[in-house]
Formats: structure tokens, sequence, C-alpha cells
């Protein structure tokens, strides 16, 4: 009886999540927040130059290119399918059940493993605040994280109003500090008093300056990782007040925002402190994983806390704004029978994928403290392997794109280019980056473990993706799977679950446009 059991898509208020709730402002910060990017900045910045030495802002630049060729794809096919199962809809709808269920697989995979990283830098630095250097499987990190992890978990079931209004005010200190530290490193250059006062030079933005491919490969995957994020907003396209048009333009708005906030605040950070290999220099390996708390004193001197309380606020932040888009693919998922019908709960007055959510922050700390346990090695090889599963599941949308509307290609040069071109080079592009991460991965001087004689990093990342295979494989063997996996609860022709048009009289919290 489950197997034939009806799904009634004609449902008014479509899968039950609050619609017109966000604007294009909420829409926006709420994509800013999940790229988290002030903890983007401290994690990336010093490998990228060590990488690419002075060509790191046209680094930050070239790797935007992808990310926004496949924001046109999120946008077109969000135009003609807001769906809140994003990937995993429009990868059905276009290929089939079984690479549509693996793109939602990569975005699940990718959420729960950042959000183990989130939380254990947001710990990390909250001991370091308060005076404690802590290692990171110290137990009083793993219980701060566990409770950072809880606490996001709880606003994101609580609904969507809170969290924007809490996003709201994290973004605007991370900026804040953002801000503050662009200023002062370039006062304190043209006053001389930085460490390393280093002229701004064009060649900086010079593309064909690069003289190393391995080198260039490298900056360009670890850049996209700190665009990575953007695409959260499209995630909560129904709950958005004009669903099929803002969540599109937010995450074009977002990408841009991000890419003018990297590069300038690579530029500041690069005439104020240079590329040596010694002190604050951006060359010096001991300060490559964190640059900031390397010249925090330097430069704010006893005010030097601001940077470490953005750290916290932006991986806090982006904790929460994590699992929304997550929670929402698993509900998705559920309501089309690619998971079991649990996933499909909403809770009555909240508007929230309730079981989703709560499933999310249970597996991300279960996730977080097991791999603490085993090895803080691997858990931060898991990390390094995040780029495997982001390239995965943003290539599958850019294809699904050109697949999907191949029809209209024909019809107009902005047909062509929007829903063809674009997309398809930057899922060509995407698909090269993650060809090329496994490639690296496999070396066993990649990360910090090595697995059956190869990086673990490898392992990990190629492991989680194929693990999806296995519990996919699993749920076609469940009677109330066989309707998804022979294309009929959704496919091509299917009307997705979402909500009816919302009144003229509804307004979005932050007022909307």
């Amino acid at each position: 009886m489950a197997a034939t059991t009806p799904i009634h898509l004609e449902r008014p208020d479509g899968k039950g999540l609050a619609a017109g709730t966000l604007g294009l402002w909420g829409s926006t910060v709420i994509g800013l927040a999940s790229t988290a990017p002030v903890y983007s900045l401290v994690a990336t910045l010093g490998f990228v130059v060590l990488a690419v030495g002075a060509q790191a802002p046209i680094a930050f630049i070239i790797a935007f290119v992808p990310m926004l060729l496949i924001a046109f794809a999120y946008r077109e096919l969000n135009n003609a399918v807001p769906d809140c199962g994003t990937t995993f809809t429009w990868g059905t709808k276009a290929f089939g059940p079984w690479v549509g269920w693996m793109g939602g697989w990569g975005v699940a995979v990718a959420g729960m493993v950042v959000l183990a990283n989130l939380a254990q830098i947001a710990s990390v630095y909250f001991w370091s605040l308060i005076g404690q250097d802590l290692e990171n499987n110290d137990w009083r990190v793993v219980a701060v994280a566990v409770l950072f992890i809880a606490a996001m978990t709880w606003v994101s079931w609580r609904g969507v109003e809170i969290g924007e209004r809490i996003q709201n005010i994290l973004l605007g200190i991370q900026y804040l500090a953002l801000a503050i530290f662009v200023v002062t490193a370039l006062w304190q250059f043209f006053a001389g008093t930085a460490p390393n006062p280093t002229p701004f030079d064009w060649e900086w933005m010079n593309p064909f300056a690069f003289t190393d491919w391995s080198g260039f490969t490298e900056a360009i995957l670890l850049a996209l990782f700190i665009y990575w994020g953007w695409d959260t907003c499209l995630a909560l396209n129904e709950e958005t007040k004009d669903p099929k048009r803002i969540p599109g333009r937010a995450a074009l708005l977002t990408t841009v925002i991000l890419l003018f906030t990297y590069v300038a605040v690579t530029i500041a950070a690069m005439m104020y402190a240079g590329l040596g290999e010694d002190g604050t220099g951006l060359g010096n390996e001991a300060n490559a994983d964190d640059f900031f708390l390397a010249i925090k004193d330097g430069l704010l001197g006893p005010f030097g806390w601001v940077l470490v309380v953005s750290v916290i606020i932006s991986a806090i932040s982006s904790t929460q704004t994590t699992i929304l888009p997550t929670a929402r693919g698993t509900l998705a998922m559920g309501v089309y029978r690619a998971l079991p019908a649990r996933f499909k709960e909403v809770h009555p007055t909240y508007k929230t994928p309730s079981f989703s959510t709560i499933v999310m922050g249970v597996v991300a700390s279960l996730y977080y403290v097991g791999m603490t346990l085993i090895s803080d090695n691997i858990l931060q090889d898991s990390i390094l392997s995040l780029g495997l599963a982001i390239a995965f599941y943003y290539a599958i949308t850019g294809f699904a794109c050109v697949w999907y509307f191949r029809k209209d290609l024909t019809s107009s040069a902005r047909e062509l280019f929007f829903k063809g071109l674009f997309p398809l080079l930057g899922g060509l592009m995407l698909a090269w980056a993650f060809i090329q991460s496994a490639i690296d991965m496999w070396d066993v001087d990649y990360g910090y473990t090595v697995l059956f004689g190869i990086g673990g990093t490898f392992v990990i990342g190629v492991g989680s993706l194929a693990f999806g295979l296995v519990l996919m494989f699993l749920w076609y063997l469940f009677p109330r799977s066989k309707r998804f996996f022979r294309g009929e609860s959704l496919n091509r022709e299917t009307q997705v679950m979402v909500p009816d048009e919302p009144a003229v009289t509804i307004r979005s919290i932050d007022g909307g446009i």
C-alpha cells in the first residue's frame, strides 16, 4: 500500500513551509552568512598566498568565474522550478532519479562536514578569547562546539524569521570587522607603520603571471571553497516573497559582494604585511592557517579581540545557515519519496522542516564527536575533501540546466547564453575541479593522514560520495521508494510541490523588494 499511495502535489501551501517570509535583502544576508566571509578568509588566505604568491587577488577573481556561471544556472532553474530541493529536484527532472538522488547527497555531505569544522573553529576561538589555548580535541572544545551546533539547530528549527533577524546582526558585525581590518591596514601602510608595507602593483591582477601550474590549481580550488554557500538563498526559495525571481537575484548579488570583499581584504593584507616568509608576512607558513590571529595585536593593539570575535561570529553564523539548505533538501527528498516519510514533516507552528533540521544537527554532532575521538587529523582531512562534494553537486546543477532547457536554447541569444553556454562552461570548470582535486588528494602528502596507502583526503572525499551510492541502493529496496526510482513521483512533467503565489498583502519581514 505504501508504494502506491498517491502524492498530492496540489496543496496550496506546498510542502508547508512559511511562504513569503524573505525579501531580497533577507535572502542575500542568508546567502552571505552561509559563506562565512571572515572565517573563509582566515582559513584560506594564507594558503592561497603560499600557492601563488602575489597572484592571490587574481586567483580569487578567476575562481569567481565558475561560481558566477553556476549562479546563472541556479537562477534559470529556480525561475522554472522554484523547489527547495534545488540540485536534487533539478537533477532528477533533468537526468532521472539516480543522478538527482546523488546530487542531493552531495549537498548533505558538504553540509555535514563543514558544520563539524565551523563548530570546532567557533569553539577554539571562544576559548582563545577568554585566554585558554586548547587543542582541537580537548573535551572542552568538543563540548562547546556541540553546544553551538545544538543552539543553531534550535534557531533553524524555530523559524526562518528569527534566523534572519539574528543573521542581520551577525553579518553586520562581520562586515564591520572586515571594514576595520581594511581601513586600519591601509592607514598603517600610508602612515609607514605597517610591518612590511608593500605598494599595490597591477601585476597582482595579471591572469597570465602564474608561474606554477600546480600552485595555480591549488589556489583556485581553495578559492572555490570560500565562495561556496551562496546557494543557501536558493534552498529558501519556497519561503521567499517572490520565489521565482528573488532567490536567483540574491544568489547573483551574493557572489558579486563576495568577490569585492575577498579581493579588497586580500589586497589590504598584502599591502600591510607583504609576502615575506617570516614575521607577519603572508608567505610565512606558520601563519597560513590563521592570518588574522597572527596580526591582530600589531594591527589593532588592545582591540585585537575584535578580529577574534568576528571569526567566532562568522563560524556560528554559518553553522546556522548551513543547516538550512541541507534540511530543506532532505525535506524535498522526503516529499518526493527519495527518503523516508519522516523527512517531509514540517512543524505546524514554525513552518520549518522539523525532522530534517533535528536530524541534521544530531548527525553533524555525532560525526564531529566521532571524528574527533578517532583522530583530529581525520577530521581535518574530511574538511580538506569538501571541494569534491561542492564541485560534484554544483557541476550536476550546471549540466542539469543545459539539459533541462535544451529545447529552448535556439529560441534566442539570451536563452542560449544563460540557459546553455554559461551553465555548461560552469559545469565543465567544476567537473575539472573535481577531477583535479581527486588527483591531487590521491597523493599521500596532500593532507594529514594516509589510508590504504593513499591520501586520506581522497579516501574520505570519494568514500563519502560512494557511501551515498550504498545508501541510495539500500533505500531502493524499500517499498516506499519505488515510485521515486520508477520516475513517477518526480519527473520532468511533475508539478513540484511549492506554495501558490502569495497574496499581494503578504510582506516579507524585511520589507521585501
